[in-house]
């Protein structure tokens, strides 16, 4: 069972809409739909939420320690509510998909992404869950800073929108823990 899910990206209007962005519009789309509000909790140095799914009473976070290093909110809220990482799910962008692809899965490394480097460390476990939501590559020759920081175009914003409400069809099951249904599911789209 999921109790905490976590929406990576970085504070500050400067942010707010670029790919890098992904977890934390996802959330906070969640959060809209299902009535949450937001809250500044100097504890766990992030905005946090609470929102009923699946009739239970899920948390949900966004770090403002900027990316890099996510894993100080994450273990700070960790310890506090005493949860083990597998009950930690992690929203964040993903360079590996082209926009509009979503995937869920447990564990791994942190395949160059500092805000799961850093999650890791601090958890000291690899053994949460990650809902990576596909981003895309930057053309050849471009940084891949700058396109990770940059909005991504209409097109793939629709898509990486479209993402999130497909990944919202099944978050019912993936806080229940029906975790390999909705992978087979979501990896079959």
């Amino acid at each position: 069972m999921i109790r905490l899910l976590v929406g990576l990206g970085n504070p500050g209007q400067q942010y707010a809409k670029t790919r890098h962005n992904a977890g934390f519009l996802f959330l906070e789309a969640l959060a809209d739909e299902l009535g949450g509000v937001w809250i500044n909790e100097p504890k766990f140095q992030g905005l946090f939420s609470a929102c009923d799914i699946a009739g239970r009473k899920v948390m949900l976070l966004k770090p403002e320690t900027f990316m890099n290093r996510s894993g100080e909110a994450v273990g700070k809220i960790a310890r506090f509510y005493k949860l083990a990482p597998e009950e930690i799910l992690v929203i964040h962008d993903d360079l590996d998909f082209d926009a509009g692809i979503v995937k869920l899965k447990k564990e791994g490394g942190h395949a160059g992404h500092n805000g799961l480097k850093d999650i890791i460390a601090h958890l000291g476990s690899k053994d949460f869950y990650r809902l990576r939501i596909g981003i895309g590559r930057p053309a050849a020759g471009r940084s891949i800073v700058d396109f990770v920081l940059s909005p991504p175009s209409k097109n793939e914003r629709d898509l990486i929108v479209s993402s999130f409400c497909l990944s919202r069809s099944f978050i019912n099951e993936i806080v229940t823990g029906d975790i390999a249904t909705v992978m087979n599911k979501l990896h079959a789209c």
